[in-house]
């Protein structure tokens, strides 16, 4: 009796499976392959965060001191205990372990900096 309830079971489960496979498939096709319409924006850079993501589109400073955390640059504001991250380690490189002042955007939902220019700081 126990091995046809379990033949059944799994002769439910296949069905099932078969039965939801079309719309697994459907959801994984890449949102290249529907064109936006007329009237939609395109989508965005992946890579780009959303525009609720910024903090605001002006630029703003930051005062602090450049460091390296996790084989990365950041800067590190000791007046207000933040540590962030930046987006252009090549800027940040020079001034490794100076105290500098960076002009940027705030990504605040991914805490990272996009950095404008860097520039000793006072």
């Amino acid at each position: 009796m126990n091995k046809l309830r379990f033949s059944l079971l799994l002769g439910l489960l296949a069905v099932a499976l078969f039965a939801v496979e079309p719309a697994v498939v459907a959801l994984q096709e890449p949102a290249a392959s529907n064109p936006p319409s007329a009237g939609q924006p395109p989508d965005q850079d992946a890579n780009a965060a959303p525009p609720s993501a910024m903090q605001s589109s002006d630029q703003r400073t930051f005062m602090g001191k450049i460091a390296k955390s996790g084989g990365k640059y950041v800067l590190k504001d000791s007046a207000h205990k933040m540590t962030y991250a930046l987006d252009d380690q090549e800027k940040a490189k020079d001034f490794e372990g100076k105290s500098v002042k960076v002009t940027g955007m705030l990504d605040a939902q991914r805490n990272t900096i996009r950095v404008a220019v860097i520039e000793p700081g006072s």
